[in-house]
């Protein structure tokens, strides 16, 4: 059977992508990654935010001892700010080394930035480019529509300074996400990662202080992902790209019924190991040939919006439903 798929406009084995993580900066990793069946890698995102902390530490560190004698400016020598080289160098090492598509993570914080290090990028060799987007409500005196607006705006810009595939890799807390798609397609973009994974606060409440944990995905995640993908099946020129939840075969496949073009797995290498992206892609092929399927194409939006004639699958008038089945809940979960 043929599993090969195409994403970006470029060639693919199959459609499982390994997302962005501190996981691929190991080149080992990424071999192990490749040998078990991964179709393509998104390398580790480059941050601004990160260098822009960088350089404030080492501009307090050079003024530390400035006014201790009135003739001493700094004991260290003058150095200019750190930029993207060291990562750009790493991602290009990266890409040398790889048997498959590589494909770059960008964030930044300024418009001008977005576009300079999206050049910088591409020199590179990697086969495309994923802008990682997401924005923080902040300001209470500032529209929601003003961010969409701001992140359009550069979307644009970057897709007409570069000649490789880009897409957005967009987090679910946009007023209409779908409106941000169709409008981003419409401005070039090659395709939409859905969603990107935030890491939020936590609270400990005997040190009474902020903590940060690692924030894995749990299978429940992909509902979010598989719900969209199903909407936007058929809908706009881009591609889609499932991502958060996604473990196992069974978890690919229902992605692919929704209408998605591929997958991103990441939490589940972390829990399981490279050896599992083999076991995903195996599960893939038995229920395929179970099902009598030579291709992704066969069944691919099979259960999206587009192909239903059920007007109610994506909507919330399902919800109706489940709770007049409210006894299933009781009897799996019976209250003592």
């Amino acid at each position: 059977m043929n599993i090969k798929t195409k994403y970006l406009g470029i060639e693919l084995r199959n459609p499982v992508i390994v997302g962005a993580s501190n996981l691929v900066t190991d080149q080992d990793m990424m071999k192990k990654m490749e040998d078990n069946g991964a179709a393509a890698i998104v390398y580790k995102s480059l941050f601004e935010e990160q260098i822009q902390l960088e350089n404030l530490e080492q501009h307090s560190h050079h003024e530390e001892y400035g006014d201790r004698h009135p003739e001493m400016q700094s004991m260290f020598p003058n150095m200019p700010d750190a930029g993207p080289e060291e990562f750009l160098n790493r991602l290009r090492k990266a890409k040398e080394a790889a048997g498959i598509p590589i494909i770059a993570s960008l964030n930044c914080v300024f418009e001008e930035t977005w576009v300079e290090y999206a050049k910088k990028i591409q020199q590179t060799g990697v086969d495309a480019l994923e802008l990682n987007f997401y924005a923080i409500p902040k300001e209470f005196d500032v529209m929601g529509r003003a961010h969409s607006l701001e992140q359009m705006d550069i979307m644009e810009r970057i897709v007409k300074n570069v000649e490789i595939p880009v897409s957005v890799k967009l987090s679910p807390y946009y007023t209409n996400i779908l409106y941000v798609v169709s409008e981003m397609s419409k401005r070039g973009a090659d395709g939409f990662v859905l969603f990107n994974r935030l890491f939020q606060p936590d609270i400990d409440t005997e040190k009474e202080k902020h903590h940060f944990p690692y924030n894995l995905s749990h299978e429940e995640d992909n509902r979010l992902a598989l719900r969209f993908s199903g909407l936007i099946y058929g809908r706009i020129d881009a591609d889609v790209c499932a991502s958060n939840g996604v473990f196992t075969g069974n978890d690919v496949v229902k992605m692919l019924l929704a209408g998605a073009d591929v997958v991103q797995v990441v939490s589940t290498i972390y829990k399981n190991g490279p050896k599992q992206l083999s076991k995903i892609i195996k599960e893939l092929e038995q229920w395929m040939e179970k099902k009598g399927y030579d291709s992704l194409d066969d069944f691919r939006g099979k259960l999206s919006k587009k192909s239903l004639n059920d007007p109610f699958t994506y909507k919330r008038a399902q919800y109706v439903d489940i709770l007049m089945r409210s006894e299933e809940i009781f009897r799996k979960y019976p209250i003592v």
